[in-house]
């Protein structure tokens, strides 16, 4: 593994304005539509500045552990957070990310890896472009299925979907892991499947609580394998931290079904050119 000296390279910052833009634009996006940053940075990354994948993602990871950071604790002073969901998650989740981190270092930036990356970004892509067309259909559901099983008061916590839910985070684990986009439109998407009781603000802060250890173990082990540019971290969040705010704030205020079949629109055809080279 190669040597990795982090007080020298934090004192060796060098911001790029365009990176910043960059984070910019994506964190107002982020902020208007609920959209995962993983989803619209790292194929910026990869198709307009032409990173390599692996670096985007583990840059695109450090990125999303810090503003999911910032999340978990508004949900956790809002008491919007299930940790046992949290904690199950993460028993599959922590060991399909170690044993990907594994594989990564294995291969290394090789042609055959990032392919791998790429086309598993591509179709995380197609999903995420799916769940926004799809997001009023599920909060539809959710709310039914919410009244159902508050009605025949069902159970929260069964043994079934303990199982379930580790399964989930396995799988969140190794896609997050290998591409930095699915935590939000599969994670919320299986939640509201496995817990229609909870409320749906409790689904969307359980799911960003888990995703904090998930991006920041995942993109440690980036970092120290060398796939990581903290030059480019540390623009784009210059940028993406008042882009979110900024975003939040005129959230509401802009035709946001519009918003979401343009973006869904725009991640279909990014995700084709992943795939299709």
């Amino acid at each position: 593994m190669p040597h990795f000296d982090l007080p020298a390279v934090l004192s060796g910052l060098d911001i790029n304005p365009l990176y910043s833009l960059s984070g910019l634009m994506v964190g107002v996006l982020v902020g208007l539509t609920g959209v995962g940053g993983g989803s619209l940075m790292t194929p910026l990354l990869v198709l307009l500045f032409h990173v390599h994948p692996a670096t985007a993602v583990g840059t695109d990871l450090l990125y999303a552990a810090v503003t999911k950071g910032v999340g978990t604790a508004i949900h956790g002073t809002k008491r919007t957070i299930n940790w046992m969901i949290v904690g199950l998650l993460a028993l599959g989740s922590i060991p399909a990310t170690i044993a990907t981190l594994f594989a990564i270092n294995h291969f290394g930036k090789s042609a055959a890896m990032s392919s791998l990356i790429t086309h598993v970004l591509g179709y995380a892509l197609f999903v995420t472009a799916a769940m926004l067309l799809l997001r009023d259909i599920l909060q539809r559901l959710a709310a039914r299925r919410q009244q159902k099983a508050e009605a025949d008061h069902q159970p929260l916590h069964t043994g079934r979907r303990a199982i379930l839910t580790i399964l989930t985070g396995l799988v969140l684990g190794f896609l997050v892991s290998l591409s930095s986009v699915g935590a939000g439109a599969l994670g919320v998407t299986a939640l509201i499947l496995l817990y229609p009781q909870l409320p749906t603000v409790k689904i969307v802060g359980s799911d960003i609580a888990h995703a904090v250890p998930l991006t920041l173990l995942a993109g440690m082990g980036y970092l120290f394998i060398g796939n990581v540019d903290l030059n480019m971290l540390a623009s784009l969040l210059i940028g993406s931290i008042p882009g979110i705010i900024l975003g939040s704030l005129f959230a509401g205020k802009v035709p946001e079904k519009v918003l979401r079949g343009l973006l869904a629109t725009v991640l279909t055809l990014v995700g084709l050119k992943l795939v299709t080279g």
